[in-house]
């Protein structure tokens, strides 16, 4: 191998860098001009912003613990609000974690705040034109297609009985030899991967682990992590210019879709040579198929395959990772909190192993459990929207025409002036009425997991039977003890997150099983 010349190197990188910022400049004036006619009527609460760079040393300072240095950020304003500064205002915006502020901004004046440019350009190379990144009439009509979808009942069973079937043949199987042999698992990582071959089962009706995918699942993987990093990129233009250039990480994303692409399209294909469908038992493409072919008229063959491939790869995104990320901050939880193991423990062995899809509503220590662990640590801990007019939300903040406007459910959840004082402890007796012990939902501004307003989770019930499904069958058979020791009050004030669009836990979540002793009757 040739000795590394350190001197050769800049040399070679000095033409590079010169040309990138040549590149940069119109990305930095130009914005900088438009926006000197933009200066807000009031003053919003900016803290830890500098002049010129903004919030970027903060950002840079915290990247590590991101989510919880916007909360404390937002818990230091009067109303929970705070103007966003990025480095030479290049794209300014607000982010709130007021739930008067959410209710204006997701359904007060719903028309002003949409996924826009910001949000297409992020993610349209994975989601293309489905339902999570478009507006208008093709949001509507999706929307309006998926909610009668997931409302009919047969749906709901056949995903509660999806699920059910791949526990019993694969997860808890799989579990049971980890147990016997003593082995330190990654629960978070198998729970990805069950929850992908289920959507995928859910979504496309085919299992996954039975067929060549050609690296479909890690291309997947590959593209939301790529599409997660531009989200957070601290200067936008770089990862822009390395897709106009097609080097580093956006050549990757490319190959990646590829892939995706591929798959998908064959799977549509094999799809459309079937006859008929039976809806005794029928997976999500079958009957956006059945709807596109009576109700949706397109072009050509081409571009519904395209509306087809994108309304399924979305539905992936949303059930690949959020349920499982989801179930992996609830048994971390469960491990720093004894009481309350033992309390679902007692729920959960009153069930008939044989349970159904209604047994589970019976289970109201375990549905507030979830949704204490959901309110602490939200599978999207952030969320964003684009304005489209100037606008000024309940509690004075003036946000203006492109400004982007973020809400916080992860900061939301920290609130002492939602949740009270004790707001960052895990209790999942808040969500229990005092006597008699039945779940009580919150107000859905103030707990905003599933989203709120006309773009609320459809999959919200589903996701609920899904995980209760999961837990009732996991905790039946093994006792979970996590390596760390799980959700102390020391870890809770420092959780172990990756920066993404999702609120994965970092390195994984280790643990031991332990077959579980104890007398069902």
């Amino acid at each position: 191998m040739a000795d590394f010349d350190p001197l050769n190197s800049i040399s070679l990188l000095l033409p590079l860098l010169a040309l990138l910022s040549l590149c940069l400049l119109p990305f930095i004036f130009f914005p900088i001009f438009r926006r000197q006619k933009q200066a807000p009527p009031r003053k919003n609460p900016t803290p830890q912003s500098y002049p010129i760079i903004g919030n970027l040393p903060g950002f840079l300072r915290n990247r590590h613990r991101f989510h919880d240095w916007i909360a404390d950020m937002l818990s230091q304003t009067p109303t929970s609000t705070l103007q966003v500064n990025t480095f030479l205002n290049l794209s300014p915006g607000v982010c709130t974690a007021n739930p008067a502020n959410l209710h204006h901004l997701l359904v007060a004046n719903f028309p002003n705040y949409i996924k826009g440019s910001r949000f297409h350009d992020f993610l349209h190379d994975l989601l293309g034109e489905g339902i999570f990144g478009v507006d208008g009439h093709l949001w509507t009509m999706q929307r309006k297609l998926s909610s009668y979808e997931f409302n009919t009942k047969s749906l709901k069973h056949f995903i509660s009985d999806v699920v059910t079937s791949q526990l019993d043949q694969n997860l808890v199987p799989y579990l049971y030899t980890a147990c016997n042999e003593n082995r330190i698992i990654d629960l978070q990582e198998i729970l990805q991967r069950f929850s992908f071959i289920n959507i995928c089962k859910v979504a496309f009706g085919v299992d996954i682990e039975s067929m060549d995918n050609s690296g479909f699942a890690k291309a997947f993987n590959d593209a939301v992590d790529i599409c997660s990093s531009r989200f957070f990129a601290p200067i936008p233009a770089v990862w822009r210019i390395k897709r106009s250039l097609n080097i580093g990480s956006e050549k990757k994303l490319k190959e990646s879709i590829k892939i995706i692409d591929d798959f998908a399209f064959e799977i549509i294909k094999s799809k459309a040579k079937q006859e008929q469908y039976d809806w005794r038992n029928q997976d999500l493409l079958s009957r956006f198929m059945a709807k596109t072919s009576s109700e949706i008229e397109f072009d050509d063959e081409a571009k519904k395959r395209k509306f087809l491939r994108d309304v399924i790869i979305s539905f992936i995104l949303a059930g690949k990772d959020s349920t499982s990320t989801a179930l992996t901050w609830f048994f971390w939880l469960v491990n720093g909190h004894p009481h309350c193991d033992r309390l679902i423990l007692n729920e959960v062995t009153t069930l008939d192993p044989t349970f159904t899809y209604d047994d589970l509503k019976s289970l109201n220590y375990l549905h507030a459990a979830l949704s204490e662990s959901l309110r602490l640590f939200p599978p999207v801990p952030i969320n964003s929207r684009l304005t489209v007019s100037d606008d000024v939300w309940p509690d004075g903040t003036h946000v203006l025409k492109d400004w982007f406007a973020d809400y916080s459910a992860y900061a939301m959840g920290r609130m002492e002036k939602v949740w009270g004082p004790d707001c960052r402890e895990f209790k999942p007796e808040r969500w229990l009425h005092g006597g008699d012990g039945v779940f009580k939902p919150s107000d859905q501004f103030k707990f905003p997991a599933f989203h709120c307003g006309p773009r609320t989770c459809l999959g919200k019930d589903m996701a609920f039977v899904q995980m209760k499904t999961i837990v009732v069958a996991l905790m039946h058979e093994f006792e979970i003890i996590a390596v760390d020791g799980g959700a102390t009050a020391e870890k809770m004030m420092d959780p172990p997150y990756t920066l993404s669009l999702l609120l994965k836990m970092r390195g994984g979540f280790l643990v031991r099983l332990k077959k579980r002793r104890f007398n069902p009757n």
